[in-house]
C-alpha cells in the first residue's frame, strides 16, 4: 500500500500541474482559435491551388495558438480578482495560488512573442502584425471594458472574429474579400454564443461588477433582440463563400441548415425572454449555448472539406 501511494502522489500532482496550465491557457477557446485559424488557411491554400500540402498551414496554426494561449494567460493575469469573485472561475490556478501571477505572467509573454516570432518568420510580416493588434485589443480594450459597459461585447467581437483571417492571410499574404466574410461568420457567431454565457451567468458577472447586457438588461429586451438580430444576420453571410468559390453546394445546403436551426434557437430565446421567466430563461440560454458550440466547428469543417478547387 506504501508504495502505491508513493508512486500516485508525483502522478497526481503531474496530471493538476497539467490541468492547471490547461485551464491557464484556456485549452478549449485556443482550440476553437486555431481550429478557425487552421480553416481559414485551408481554405486559401485550396483557393490559390496549393492544397492542404501548404506548409504556412502547421506554421499559421502553431503560432496563432500560442499568441492565443499567451493572450489567454495574460487575461487570466489581469481579471485574477475579478474570478476570484466568481463560481466559474474562483478555481482557476492564479486564484486558487497553484500558479504564481509571476511566472503565467513571463510564460504568457514568451509565448506570444514565439507566436509571434513564428509568424513574421515563416508566414509574412502582415499576418504577425494582425495578430499583435489582436491581442492588444483584446487585452488593451475588451478586458477593462467588462466593467464598464455592454460596449465590451461589440469591443471583444473584433479579435474574436480574427482567427480564420488570420489563417487566411498566413497563406495568401493579403486581405480581401474571402478572409472578410469568414471574419464576419465568427463576429455575429460570437453575439449569440456570448449572450448565452452571460444568461447563465448572469448572477457571477452582477457580482464580480462586470457589466454585460445580460447584467444590465433585467427585462430582457434588448439582449432578446441583439441574439435574434445577429443569428438572422448570420445566415446570409455564411452564405457568400459558395458566391465567392471558397465552398461548394454541400456547404451551401448545410449553412442554410445549420442556420436555421441556430435561427429557431434563438427565436426560442426571444419567447422565452420576453415572458420574462428566469428558470425557463436559463435553460433556453444553456440550449443556446450548446447550439452556437455545435455551429461554428460543424461549419468550417463542412466549408473545408466542400471546398471549390
Amino acid at each position: 500500500m506504501g508504495t502505491v501511494l508513493e508512486v500516485t502522489k508525483p502522478d497526481s500532482r503531474r496530471f493538476s500541474a497539467v490541468f492547471a496550465y490547461a485551464e491557464l491557457f484556456k485549452a478549449r477557446v485556443t482550440s476553437l482559435v486555431v481550429l478557425t485559424a487552421w480553416c481559414g488557411g485551408c481554405l486559401a491554400a485550396t483557393h490559390s491551388g496549393r492544397g492542404w500540402t501548404s506548409p504556412a498551414l502547421l506554421e499559421a496554426a502553431l503560432g496563432v495558438g500560442l499568441v492565443a494561449a499567451g493572450t489567454a494567460a495574460l487575461n487570466q493575469v489581469l481579471e485574477r480578482d475579478i474570478d476570484a469573485k466568481m463560481h466559474r472561475t474562483m478555481r482557476r490556478p492564479l486564484v486558487t495560488g497553484v500558479l504564481e501571477a509571476v511566472i503565467a505572467t513571463r510564460l504568457a509573454i514568451g509565448m506570444v512573442l514565439a507566436g509571434l516570432t513564428v509568424l513574421a518568420w515563416y508566414c509574412n510580416w502582415l499576418t504577425a502584425v494582425l495578430t499583435l493588434l489582436t491581442s492588444a485589443v483584446y487585452l488593451g480594450l475588451y478586458t477593462p471594458l467588462k466593467t464598464y459597459g455592454p460596449c465590451c461585447t461589440l469591443v471583444g467581437a473584433f479579435p474574436g472574429a480574427m482567427p480564420p483571417l488570420l489563417g487566411w492571410v498566413a497563406v495568401r499574404g493579403r486581405l480581401g474579400w474571402e478572409p472578410l466574410v469568414l471574419f464576419l461568420i465568427l463576429f455575429f457567431w460570437q453575439f449569440p454564443h456570448f449572450h448565452a454565457i452571460g444568461l447563465l451567468y448572469r448572477d457571477d458577472y452582477r457580482r464580480a461588477g462586470i457589466r454585460m447586457l445580460a447584467v444590465l438588461d433585467t427585462g430582457g429586451r434588448s439582449i432578446r433582440r441583439s441574439i435574434f438580430t445577429t443569428s438572422l444576420a448570420l445566415l446570409p453571410v455564411t452564405l457568400f463563400p459558395t458566391f465567392l468559390h471558397m465552398a461548394g453546394r454541400v456547404y451551401f445546403g448545410a449553412a442554410v441548415l445549420l442556420g436555421l436551426g441556430l435561427l429557431f434557437q434563438a427565436h426560442r430565446a426571444w419567447e422565452v425572454l420576453a415572458r420574462g421567466q428566469p428558470r425557463l430563461s436559463r435553460q433556453i440560454a444553456a440550449r443556446l449555448l450548446r447550439a452556437t458550440v455545435v455551429y461554428l466547428p460543424a461549419l468550417f469543417l463542412i466549408m473545408v472539406l466542400d471546398p471549390v478547387r
